[in-house]
């Protein structure tokens, strides 16, 4: 068995599939409506999809820790990526990548309050 997709609700899908597409290299296979509902994949095969939340029910919002975690090819694609958010201006971007849990990471959040981990794990033991 194996995931097949992610079907999260936002507050904005063009807003919150233009930042996955733009900053963390998804496509966009579909958008449907204006701000209705976006399917996105990224090189993996991974299908995230956004939806628009009903009006008449509030805001979405995610639980504390709730997060989606991407692993990346190295260290360096983990300081690129890092960099990439930092030039856009992301408000809660920490000033660096950090070492935890075996891995090289760091967490932001993402349009649509998506907390998102962006990671690689080396086979090396880290400090």
């Amino acid at each position: 068995m194996r995931l097949n997709h992610l079907d999260l609700p936002v507050p904005d899908v063009a807003a919150t599939a233009a930042f996955f597409t733009e900053y963390l290299g998804f496509r966009q296979l579909e958008m449907r409506g204006k701000d209705s509902l976006a399917i996105l994949q990224d090189a993996a095969g991974f299908v995230l999809v956004l939806n628009r939340a009903p009006a008449d029910e509030p805001p979405p919002q995610f639980p504390g820790w709730f997060h989606i975690g991407f692993l990346l090819d190295s260290d360096e694609a983990v300081h690129a990526t890092h960099a990439r958010l930092q030039s856009a201006g992301l408000a809660d971007l920490p000033s660096a990548p950090s070492v935890m849990r075996g891995a090289l990471l760091f967490y932001f959040h993402a349009p649509g309050g998506i907390m998102v981990e962006v990671s690689h794990r080396s086979e090396q033991k880290r400090e």
